[in-house]
């Protein structure tokens, strides 16, 4: 099957949905039960309940269902609501009249909560009654493959049916956990797709950190982490969303998601594993060889301000540290101890994350030296050798260290208890933080946890308290870069729907000529080319074009010229272009996939940087576009730099600062700077080209970044249109 697409344009600049879509999406994108995120579920009834029907409830002693019946009953109890069991073996639960089905219990149900194993036999009685939302445990679904995918399928339609939205299946009980609310200030929102993994996050309530809900998603057959995110981030007590991802069944839909709360200036902090590569079926360009699905994901959170960490202890102590702490007001870090050796370490593991350490104020470091001994450091880090903390002198240097304006935040690192200084350091810390808007993260190094200090001291306040360095860093880093984020928020496109652009498995491969073609619509530059039928024809081209000359076969079927020897730079007079020109057909002939249509006559550019700027599909959340440093080596190094559109122009700038190679562009031991501008104009416009959806795959290799533009000297461009057809 094929399509022509035809290549609208609207306003400058303007990012439009992708206006086509494959066939060859992922399992969960062809299911037609599949959440429609324009559908927004009403998720204040899942959390906070009127009536709840739990199927399967029992009495029995020692069974499982009995513990989860009597948890769910006092969680809605908790909440407000009512717990109703359901089960046709059973008059009464617990001294309360049992229905035999959901169908018979009187008045309507927000939530039904599924304790039995033989789901699919209950769920037309919950869609005839139009319940709500109904949360299912079992497990058996399409996480084992197989006929799984297809009963999942089928619950998802029953549901809908219904009107009935799912949570699950294969989630857990975590949805009705209790949630302390005895603590003060702004919480915490969780979402896991694996239950388990939320657990060791959740338990930091027990050491003073809130939490306010927690969305255990399962199998995400249709309310997923997407609908979770977006919630939480309109509630005004969330201070945080904190995720364990493990995939998006819908990706525009998580990037929407995305885009919400960083509007609503809600930080998320996630994990996310089970890395994947992309097919092996799009890699006719160095771009599809390059984007693999954990790169996009990477390149997506950092577009949206999303602190990505790895363990599940980073994820606990970042999150509590946007909850707890007030948006700095200025990025300068400083370091505080009783020990030199210790500020070293902390203030090393900070600059090595990119943290500025400034030195403080003449004035300050002229009260410092009213309380710290004079051999000691104190411009930052600041070393006060001990003894001042025991004493009257520990708040006033806490308090000179606060009012300096170099400081945004201040890091205390306590490697160990070393009572009574160290109680009164924290109650000092503790008495401090009290009068200052400035984050105050404290490091409690001990490795025993239950000194006085830590437990009633530190736990017993709202400061953000970390039990290591490298963590700490982490939630700084996390939190500074949250902060530069939100300045630029209000440059950013608004996502709108568009659905995910695959194979339809006839792509084909255009010639270079046909691929700058189509750079050329959409006002990339490139070289000054001549199609030549025959050698005399290249003669007269190279002639005209003057000096040296680039040669290239031209032949359908051929995606790499460079690969082959189709490719000779530098060509000079009639006898070794004829000599060339020879060989190109005998390399060629040799190909029984290759056909012969001629030789392009380039003109040779020389100097700049080779750079790389293509289009990459991706299953999940469709075209996405990389950028690079580029030529024969770009497979090798890999030092690319990927967004996923609509994104803005200062996201493109973002994409070369992050390259290793920056450095060459910005012009390097005495060679001119590239044209910075010119290259963002390519990568907006290739933006365009994946919005459009005017092609598959793209590969502008090499870009030749020069000090005045920047100039496509080869492209590959993979798409649905036969080779020979012009898009228009």
């Amino acid at each position: 099957m094929s399509r022509t697409s035809e290549l609208t344009h609207g306003p400058t600049g303007a990012v439009r949905p992708i206006g086509r879509a494959g066939d060859d999406l992922p399992d969960a994108a062809k299911d037609p039960g599949r959440q429609d995120m324009s559908i927004e579920p009403e998720l204040d009834r899942l959390f906070r309940p009127r009536r709840v029907a739990v199927i399967g409830a029992s009495d029995a002693p020692d069974r499982p269902t009995t513990l989860n019946w009597r948890r769910v009953q006092a969680w809605a109890a908790h909440t407000g609501g009512e717990a109703v069991p359901v089960n046709p073996r059973r008059d009464t639960v617990d001294g309360l009249t049992c229905y035999p089905s959901v169908v018979e219990v009187p008045g309507e149900i927000d939530v039904a909560i599924l304790l039995v194993s033989d789901v699919d036999a209950v769920l037309p009685d919950i869609a005839a009654k139009g319940v709500r939302f109904a949360v299912i445990f079992a497990a058996g679904y399409a996480e084992v493959g197989g006929d799984g995918v297809e009963r999942q399928r089928a619950l998802v339609s029953t549901l809908r049916a219904g009107g009935v939205r799912a949570l699950g299946p294969n989630t857990n009980m975590n949805l009705f956990e209790q949630f302390r609310d005895d603590l003060p200030g702004r919480s915490i929102a969780l979402v896991t797709q694996s239950g388990h993994q939320g657990r060791p996050v959740f338990q930091g309530q027990e050491l003073g950190i809130k939490f306010s809900h927690w969305a255990p998603t399962g199998n995400e057959a249709d309310l997923n982490s997407a609908h979770f995110i977006s919630y939480f981030a309109g509630l005004p007590d969330t201070g945080v969303i904190a995720a364990y991802l493990e995939g998006f069944p819908d990706g525009p839909g998580f990037q929407r998601a995305l885009e919400v709360a960083a509007r609503r200036g809600v930080p998320i902090v996630a994990i996310k594993v089970g890395r994947t590569e992309i097919g092996r079926s799009w890699a006719q360009s160095h771009t599809g060889h390059l984007a693999g699905a954990d790169d996009v994901v990477s390149a997506l959170f950092r577009q949206y301000g999303v602190a990505r960490v790895n363990g599940l202890d980073e994820l606990l102590d970042t999150a509590a540290l946007f909850a707890r702490a007030v948006r700095p007001t200025g990025e300068g870090v400083c370091v505080y101890s009783i020990s030199g050796g210790t500020s070293a370490h902390m203030a090393d593991m900070l600059m090595a994350a990119g943290i500025d350490l400034p030195e403080l104020g003449a004035d300050t470091i002229g009260q410092l030296r009213e309380w710290i001994p004079g051999y000691l450091r104190i411009n930052n880090p600041v070393d006060n050798g001990g003894h001042p903390v025991g004493d009257w002198r520990g708040r006033k240097i806490l308090d000179a260290i606060l009012a300096d304006p170099a400081v945004g935040i201040l890091v205390v690192p306590i490697t160990g208890a070393f009572p009574p200084m160290s109680d009164a350091f924290v109650a000092d810390l503790v008495a401090v933080s009290e009068t200052t808007e400035k984050p105050i993260c404290v490091v409690w190094g001990s490795p025993v946890g239950t000194e006085d200090a830590y437990r009633a001291g530190l736990l017993g306040s709202q400061l953000p308290v970390f039990r290591t360095f490298g963590n700490c860093v982490t939630a700084i880093r996390a939190l500074l870069d949250f902060q530069r984020f939100q300045r630029r928020v209000a440059e950013m496109p608004v996502v709108t729907p568009r659905p995910v652009l695959g194979s339809t498995g006839t792509e084909s491969v255009r010639t270079e000529v046909e691929s700058k073609n189509l750079l050329r619509q959409y006002g990339i530059a490139v070289t000054s080319d001549e199609l030549c039928a025959d050698v005399d024809q290249v003669v007269a081209a190279a002639e005209r074009l003057g000096g040296p000359v680039v040669l290239k076969a031209v032949a359908a079927g051929i995606a790499h010229k460079s690969d082959l020897g189709l490719v000779r730079v530098g060509v000079r007079g009639d006898d070794e272009i004829r000599r060339i020109v020879a060989d190109f057909r005998r390399i060629v002939e040799g190909l029984p996939e290759a056909h012969w249509q001629g030789v392009l006559v380039c003109e040779q550019l020389d100097g700049g940087v080779e750079t790389v700027v293509g289009i990459a599909p991706d299953p999940v959340f469709g075209a996405v576009v990389m950028a690079g440093i580029g030529g024969v080596g770009v497979e090798v190094y890999r030092d690319v730099s990927f967004r996923v559109p609509p994104f803005a122009r200062d996201q493109a700038h973002q994409m070369l600062t992050e390259l290793r190679g920056y450095p060459l562009l910005q012009g390097y031991r005495g060679a001119p700077a590239a044209d910075l501008e010119a290259l963002v104009d390519v990568i907006m416009a290739v933006q365009q080209m994946a919005v459009d959806g005017a092609v598959t795959e793209l590969d502008i290799n090499p870009l030749l970044a020069l000090p005045d533009r920047a100039v496509a000297l080869d492209a590959l461009v993979t798409d649905t249109v036969g080779a020979g057809e012009a898009t228009q």
